[in-house]
This record gives structure tokens, C-alpha cells and sequence, in this order.
């Protein structure tokens, strides 16, 4: 009979005792079960000890988790939190180095845990670490020369605790003085600084930084972009991810006039942090990012893509402000803009006073009408649409400056096809401004958990600009190879965006692999490429196919079924394996005909062919069997040895349970005899086939059954029986030599 639900059965241990079996009721109070513990052990005051998880995390149980412990949990009795926050507080502020250096090492550990941090922070634990790293660097430094190596760094060790213990947010980020702040900057400022040190005070400036407006400004004014550069130069990672997570922490949380660039900046790398788009826009920082981290032998990591995606959007958000911004048809600045893009696509001046009024009025009509704006009397209307706003003129002045060939090119060409067939500039470019912006998600905050950054977007200090001058190319040429009209144009922008979507999920890492990559995705390809996914599909997604697939399924999972067994019935050599040596015993198991008996036994020598019934001695009736365990749960790779470490050996590993508490034992010689053994014994028992061989078989059966079904076989005679084999020829010369 199986114990109540509330029974957990645990060991628990105490230093130089043996461990004790004990079963917890959760129902008690856990009070009174440190109660029983320490009487069991003959210890007093049982308020001063505490139950942990004896596990490398070390957490305290307390009414709140207790409900996590589970059946077979190893605990340890301790002392109560309260108690280790008293001694380690004590402990960090003794005169012994060595005792202190253990103290800040113990610390550290425990500070993990939030019952311990709560009962430190009680202790005015945070106020002593502050003073500590305030008072004592110095001291420390001088320590480091002659400490052994193996005690670590008394500076690093408080650092960790620190970070731990506000990771728990009890206490509030406000509450620091600056003379900290300076303190934990000047650890990144110099030069030459122990790492641990380094990436604790990093940390530190992270996380002040995202969680006060009032340290943003504090941390800004001590931060430099020249002192940080060199972390970025060196070949940790983690201390360039630590360094990006500070400049996007610094970005995230600056005001947004100090986001907008300014070229006039004179001395960049002394220049604060606050002036963040000084920092992200100037070449050096982006060359240096590119060269030593995206461009790094080292892989990138999970953290650091995230630290380059949220910089590749905070970067991209510095677009939503002309994003967001209307033209004003009334402002002459903005309107001279467009002069400015008909002037150099049609290489005429703007003489205000040539010729009357009327012609020139009809002179600016015919050429706002070539660019393609919409509106050919006052083209500046098209830009008060929001999104995407002055941005779609920005892209497009750009083009027209930078690009100048191609902006002409694209203009000439459309204004000389017939009016249905011209690729309309204007209104393009406005359309495809707007969906880059909604690809790259301009104007959204990062995601926490995204690593979706393209590295092509760090190679150029323009690089959104760069972006739409290619894609606006890929449009006039997608436009051509459709043969697209006026009606068209949703359909093309729809082709374009796919056309985009699918080189960015292949992350090319410079503009010139991304427009090669567009240049193989024609319209052609394109169409290649959704009939192919068509087919892939097989047109599934209708409702008679999914009927006919639901209806199909179980006859083909009968069908896989019948092979397990029929493979159960054929048998299967395994080998013993002793926990000590590896040694060449086999022993045979298979399935008799009538499926109701597993017939086993010992084998001299591994078999040639199948071994007959009559030579295995045991039995063991398939109605006996109770449950197939497999993997770590299995009895044979829970006993100590060689074969609880080996991977492969586990993954081979199953168990058949019958009778009471008696298993016999399976290795498996590889993956594919694995899966044929589980599945034939679940099927057996009447339960899931669940392997990926099952999952695989049902693939391919299903879609050659599918395919067969939905074939064209009107009058057409299907042979019950297959055609026979031809003869071999008399004689093979015709078969040539190509040696």
C-alpha cells in the first residue's frame, strides 16, 4: 500500500553522524520536525537549527518550499539562518585575513539563498559590505601581492555578496552613496583589474543603472566611453558581455534629447555616457564591437546574443522619432527636401522665377508624378502618414546622395514604361520604409529573452539607411521580373517581404552577403520555393485530408506495431555488463510466436542467426510484466560503478518490472534495438509507442500512404500481384568502361 500523499520519506545528515531515515509529515509544523531531528540527535535548542538541501545550492526549507521536497531528498540539518548571518557577519569583520577571507567566501555562497539574505540584510549586512569596499581597497590590493592563490580575492568575494544579496531586491538601489558609486567605477576605470572583480563591478553598474533614474545620472557622470573600450578589446566574453549589458543598461535609461545624435561632438571618447548616441553612432566603438566580438574565434554565447540584440534595437530606436514624425507641407525646409530629390534625379534647378506660374506648377506635376509620389501636387502629403514619416524621406534623400547611380537608374527607368507598368518610387519608397521598420520592430522594447541579432547591422555606421537603398533595388527589380502593374502593388510588397524575411534568417553577416542573398531569392525562386513548401505540405491542411490522415493513422500504427513484435519474436543478442570490467558474456531474449511468453537466457558466445526457444531456460509470462522503466530510473543505473557515469550506456539502458520488486535488466546494443525493445514491450502492455523510431516510421509510412491514396489512378489497372524480375542479360558488353 503506497504512503499518504503528506509522507515524504528523506535522509538527513549532520556532520559526524550517520544520516537518518525519517519519514516528514507535511502536515506538522516544521518546527516541530527540527524538534524531532535534533532530538533524535541529542541536541538542544532546536530554534537555533534549521533543515537544508544538501545539494550545491545549500537552500534553507522553510514553510513557503517545504511542499518541493520530494521522496528520496537528502537534508541536512544546519544552523538556523539567523545564526550563519550572526557568525558570517561577525566572522567578515575579524582581524585574521584568513578567517576574514573564509567569511567573505562563506558569504558569498549563502548569500544565494533569500531566508539567509533577508536575516543579513536585518543585520545591516548591506551597510558593512559598502564600507568595506569603500574603506578597505586599498588594503586589499596590498593583501592580493602576498595572499595564497587558492584563498581568492577578499575584494571579489565582497563584490559577489553584494551582488547576491541585492539580486533578492529587499533592499532598494537608491539607498547608495556616491562615494560607492566612484568606488565600484573606478574598478572599471583602470587599467589592469582582476577580472572577477571587473565583472562583479559591471554588474553592480547594470543593475543601478536599470534600477534608478537617480544612479543613472550618478554612474553616467563616471563612465567614459575610452574606459570602456579596452574590456571590449580583450578576449573574455564574458567581460565584453558584462561591458555591452552596461553601455545598453546606460542607453535604455537615458533621456531621450540625450539619444539623439549630434556630429558636432568633438572629444567622443572622454565625452559621458549620457551622451549615449555619440557613443553607438561613432565608428570606433561599432568597429571595435564587429572586429573583437561578432568577428571573435570565440562563439558567441546565449548572453552576449542578447546583449547584441538589444543593442541592434536600442540602435534601430533611435529611427522612431522621425518614424513618428508628420511632415509639414507648410515648412519649406522639408519641402525644399523633395526639390533637392527631383533635382538630382532629373538634373534640373529649382529658377523660382522662370516661366509663369502655371508652367511651372505643371513642370513639378509631371516630375512628382515620375518619382511616383501619390499625391503629384504636393508630394509633401505622402510623408504625413505615421509610421513611417520623415524616416521614408530620410531613406530616400540617402539614396539619392549616396546611391546616387541607382536612385537615377530606378527613376529613369520606371518614368519611361508605360504609366500601368512604372514601379512608382515615391510611393514605394514610403511602403518599404514602413515594413522595415515593422521587420526590425523599431520603436519596440527588447525582448528579454530574444538572441535574434544580425551581425551586418554592426558593419556600417548607416546601416538602417544601407538596409533600405538595397531593399528599395530588390523592389524595382522584383517589380520587373512580375511584370507588376498599379494593381499589383500589395502582391509585390508581399513578394519583397518574403524576399527580405528569408535572407535575414539565413543572418548574412555583411550587406553585400545580404543583397547577394537577395539576388538569388528572384520572384522565380521565390515562386520555387512556395511550391516546394506546397508540396511539403501536401495540401494537409484541408479538411478531407485530415479526415483521410486520422482515418489512415491507426491502421499504419498497427502496422508498426506488428513489426515491433515481429522483431520481439526474431530476439535480440545483449551483453552483461559487469560494473568492474567489461567482460564478452551474452545472454538471448525474444518473444514467443503467441506473444504471451519472453523467453531468456545465457549464452557462450554471441549467436549467428536466431537462437530456437528450447535453448533459453527462463521464462518470464508477458502478464507478469508490470511496468518498462527506462534510462537513469532503472535499477541496474542506480547501483555505484562505471556504468552510473557512462551517457551512452544510460540511454541504452531499460528495465522490465514484474512480480514484486524484481527486474530483469536490458542494455541494448544500439539506439535502433533500443527503441524496437520499448516499443515491442509497451505495445505488450497495451501503452504508447513513443519512441523517435516509432515517430520516424509514422512519418514515412503516413506520407507514402497519403501520396498513394491521392494519386490520379483513373482506369488505371493496379496488378494484385508485382511484376517479375527480368533475366539477367546473356552477356554484359554493353556495359562501358569509364576507366
Amino acid at each position: 500500500m503506497p504512503p499518504p500523499a503528506d509522507i515524504v520519506k528523506v535522509a538527513i545528515e549532520w556532520p559526524g553522524a550517520f544520516p537518518k531515515l525519517m519519514e516528514i509529515d507535511q502536515k506538522k509544523p516544521l518546527s516541530a520536525i527540527i524538534k524531532e531531528v535534533c532530538e533524535g540527535w541529542s541536541l538542544g535548542n532546536h530554534e537555533n537549527f534549521a533543515l537544508q538541501v544538501a545539494d550545491a545550492t545549500n537552500f534553507y526549507i522553510t514553510e513557503k518550499n517545504r511542499n518541493d521536497i520530494k521522496n528520496g531528498s537528502i537534508l541536512r540539518l544546519t544552523t538556523s539562518p539567523y545564526q550563519t548571518a550572526v557568525q558570517l557577519h561577525e566572522r567578515i569583520q575579524s582581524t585574521s585575513m584568513d578567517a576574514k577571507l573564509e567569511g567573505l567566501k562563506d558569504l558569498a555562497n549563502a548569500s544565494r539563498d533569500i531566508t539567509f539574505a533577508q536575516e543579513f540584510i536585518n543585520l545591516d549586512g548591506i551597510s558593512l559590505l559598502t564600507q568595506m569596499v569603500e574603506s578597505g581597497t586599498e588594503r586589499y590590493q596590498k593583501l592580493q601581492k602576498i595572499m595564497k592563490p587558492c584563498f581568492g580575492d577578499l575584494l571579489s568575494f565582497t563584490l559577489t555578496a553584494f551582488v547576491e544579496l541585492m539580486d533578492h531586491g529587499i533592499v532598494s538601489w537608491d539607498t547608495f552613496s556616491v562615494a560607492f558609486i566612484k568606488k565600484i567605477a573606478s574598478f572599471v576605470n583602470k587599467s589592469a583589474m582582476d577580472t572577477a572583480v571587473l565583472q562583479r563591478s559591471l554588474a553592480i553598474l547594470e543593475s543601478m543603472v536599470l534600477n534608478s533614474q537617480d544612479l543613472y545620472h550618478k554612474v553616467a557622470q563616471e563612465i567614459t566611453i575610452g574606459q570602456l573600450i579596452p574590456h571590449l578589446q580583450g578576449t573574455d566574453q564574458d567581460i565584453q558581455t558584462y561591458t555591452i549589458a552596461v553601455i545598453n543598461a546606460l542607453f535604455l535609461k537615458a533621456p531621450e534629447e540625450k539619444r539623439q545624435f549630434d556630429e558636432h561632438i568633438v572629444d567622443i571618447l572622454n565625452c559621458p555616457l549620457t551622451e549615449m548616441a555619440h557613443i553607438l553612432a561613432q565608428k570606433q566603438l561599432r568597429s571595435i564591437i564587429l572586429s573583437n566580438v561578432i568577428r571573435s574565434p570565440t562563439p558567441i554565447n546565449d548572453e552576449m546574443a542578447h546583449q547584441l540584440y538589444v543593442l541592434q534595437v536600442l540602435t534601430f530606436n533611435l529611427l522612431e522619432d522621425r518614424m513618428m514624425t508628420k511632415m509639414d507641407p507648410q515648412d519649406q525646409a522639408q519641402r525644399d527636401i523633395i526639390f533637392e530629390l527631383r533635382r538630382i534625379a532629373f538634373d534640373v534647378e529649382c529658377e523660382p522665377n522662370s516661366g509663369s506660374i502655371e508652367k511651372r506648377k505643371s513642370m513639378y506635376t509631371r516630375d512628382y508624378k515620375k518619382l511616383g509620389f501619390i499625391n503629384h501636387v504636393n508630394p509633401a502629403v505622402d510623408f504625413t502618414q505615421i509610421p513611417p514619416g520623415m524616416l521614408a524621406l530620410d531613406n530616400m534623400l540617402y539614396l539619392a546622395k549616396h546611391h546616387q547611380d541607382s536612385y537615377i537608374r530606378i527613376v529613369l527607368e520606371n518614368s519611361s514604361r508605360e504609366d500601368k507598368h512604372e514601379c512608382p518610387f515615391g510611393r514605394s519608397s514610403i511602403e518599404l520604409t514602413k515594413m522595415l521598420c515593422e521587420i526590425m520592430k523599431v520603436g519596440e522594447l527588447p525582448s528579454e529573452n530574444c538572441h535574434d541579432f544580425h551581425p551586418m547591422f554592426f558593419t556600417h555606421d548607416r546601416s538602417f539607411e544601407e538596409f533600405f537603398c538595397i531593399c528599395i533595388q530588390l523592389l524595382n527589380k522584383t517589380w520587373k521580373e512580375m511584370r507588376a502593374t498599379s494593381e499589383d502593388f500589395n502582391k509585390v510588397m508581399q513578394v519583397v517581404r518574403e524576399q527580405i524575411m528569408r535572407a535575414l534568417t539565413l543572418k548574412p553577416n555583411s550587406l553585400d552577403q545580404f543583397k547577394s542573398r537577395l539576388q538569388n531569392l528572384s520572384y522565380t525562386e521565390i515562386l520555387k520555393i512556395r511550391q516546394s513548401e506546397r508540396m511539403n505540405q501536401e495540401d494537409f491542411q484541408s479538411r478531407p485530408i485530415l479526415e483521410l490522415r486520422e482515418k489512415i493513422q491507426p491502421e499504419i500504427m498497427e502496422l508498426i506495431k506488428q513489426q515491433r513484435l515481429n522483431r520481439l519474436c526474431e530476439g535480440t543478442c545483449f551483453r552483461k555488463i559487469s560494473s568492474r570490467r567489461r567482460q564478452d558474456k551474452f545472454w538471448y531474449c525474444r518473444l514467443s510466436p503467441n506473444h504471451k511468453v519472453l523467453h531468456y537466457g545465457d549464452l557462450e558466445e554471441s549467436p549467428q542467426g536466431e537462437v530456437p526457444h528450447d535453448s533459453l531456460q527462463d521464462k518470464l509470462p508477458v502478464a507478469d510484466i508490470k511496468a518498462v522503466i527506462t534510462g537513469k530510473d532503472c535499477p541496474h543505473m542506480k547501483e555505484k560503478g562505471a556504468l552510473k557515469q557512462n551517457k551512452e550506456v544510460l540511454e541504452l539502458a531499460f528495465s522490465v518490472l514484474y512480480e514484486s520488486d524484481e527486474y530483469l535488466n536490458f542494455i541494448a546494443p544500439d539506439k535502433h534495438e533500443y527503441c524496437v525493445w520499448t516499443d515491442g514491450l509497451n505495445a505488450l502492455l497495451g501503452k504508447e509507442m513513443t519512441s523517435d523510431y516509432t515517430k520516424s516510421d509514422m512519418d514515412t509510412l503516413l506520407s507514402m500512404e497519403m501520396k498513394l491514396r491521392l494519386l490520379d489512378l483513373e482506369n488505371i489497372q493496379i496488378p494484385e500481384a508485382p511484376p517479375p524480375i527480368p533475366k539477367e542479360p546473356s552477356n554484359y558488353d554493353f556495359v562501358y568502361d569509364c576507366n
